[in-house]
């Protein structure tokens, strides 16, 4: 680890984990709304509270800022996780036909 510091690239490497985790995410909402609809939107609130928690532990500025990252994007990921509802309902991702019953009577 010393050697990103010595070298200047720990803001390269902040932001290139940034972006692949931010990537990571949009798949991960159109995944779990498919699967589980937005009742699994507590998984990514336990998720980010605990990512949270280890930012504010972990003295590494490195690990506890892709942590924060990781923990703010799961917060968002609750936000996307409703959205990505009305997106399924306006046509635009595929319902899942196992879980049809849901968008009907909850629109």
């Amino acid at each position: 680890m010393d050697w990103l510091v010595s070298c200047h690239l720990g803001g390269v490497v902040i932001g290139i984990c940034t972006f692949l985790i931010i990537g990571l995410f949009h798949p991960v909402v159109v995944k779990a709304e498919y699967h589980w609809g937005t009742r699994c939107w507590w998984v990514f609130l336990v998720l980010g509270l605990m990512g949270m928690a280890g930012s504010i532990i972990i003295q590494n500025l490195l690990v506890s800022s892709l942590l924060g990252v990781f923990s703010f994007s799961s917060f968002w990921t609750i936000k996307e996780l409703f959205e990505q509802r009305q997106r399924v309902l306006k046509g635009w991702f595929p319902m899942n036909p196992k879980r049809k019953h849901d968008y009907e009577t909850n629109q």
